[in-house]
């Protein structure tokens, strides 16, 4: 991984807090205050999440109604349950264990933004070289989008100008724009060299004895693929 690395530290799933019901009622609120200020993002999140607006624009889902309770449906579509109610009976058959987290916030994931030239060159890649999906675009033309692959997701943001100059990738060769982590690496990775996809770095185990492989995008952004020991 070059002279950056990987810091050789593992996480304890076991410890890690879940999703409790204040926080999960505080986003569905978050989602309403959102669409009440027109913030573009949340109509696209809304188009792709909830049935009945795939073939809406921006501008009419943030005129259309958006109450409370269509707020807790697009958690509930983002945890990957149909309603409020699975949602909810999810998170009760948690260990209780978990119930001493209730006054803290929890990361439920993390969603990085690589920075593109061309968003349609971008998705042509992403989409189909790697065999991401769209979870939503905005603007037209579009200017920002986010991919997804199983549970990783990549958010796209077009700007002008180089994302890296020259000076900058000779220092630093192997500078990443993201890493996702993999229950294993060795499937994915063949099939993005039969796909023709550009590695900067092949599979290959690490010191530490993770599985990597990082690969190149049009505008220079290092991608890591990390997956269990070999």
């Amino acid at each position: 991984m070059g002279r950056r690395g990987y810091a050789h530290l593992r996480s304890n799933n076991a410890n890690a807090p879940m999703p409790n019901i204040d926080n999960l009622k505080k986003q569905a609120k978050r989602y309403v205050r959102w669409h009440r200020a027109r913030y573009h993002p949340v109509a696209a999140q809304i188009r792709s999440l909830l049935p009945g607006r795939e073939h809406l624009s921006d501008q009419d889902i943030l005129e259309a109604a958006f109450k409370l309770s269509d707020g807790q449906a697009l958690v509930a579509r983002k945890h990957g349950l149909e309603s409020w109610a699975a949602l909810t009976e999810w998170v009760k058959t948690m260990p209780a264990t978990t119930s001493s987290h209730s006054n803290r916030s929890v990361v439920l994931s993390a969603e990085p933004q690589l920075f593109v030239t061309d968003l349609e060159v971008a998705l042509r890649f992403y989409v189909d070289l790697l065999k991401f999906q769209v979870a939503f675009s905005c603007g037209q033309p579009a200017f920002y989008a986010q991919v997804f692959r199983d549970n990783g997701r990549l958010n796209l943001r077009q700007i002008e100008g180089p994302v890296f100059n020259d000076a900058l990738r000779t220092k630093e060769q192997d500078i990443l724009s993201a890493t996702l982590t993999l229950d294993d690496a060795k499937p994915i990775f063949l099939e993005f060299r039969q796909a023709g996809v550009p590695f900067h770095q092949a599979l290959r185990t690490e010191p530490w004895g993770a599985r990597t492989f990082i690969i190149e995008d049009p505008d220079g952004n290092l991608i890591a693929f990390a997956g269990k020991d070999g």
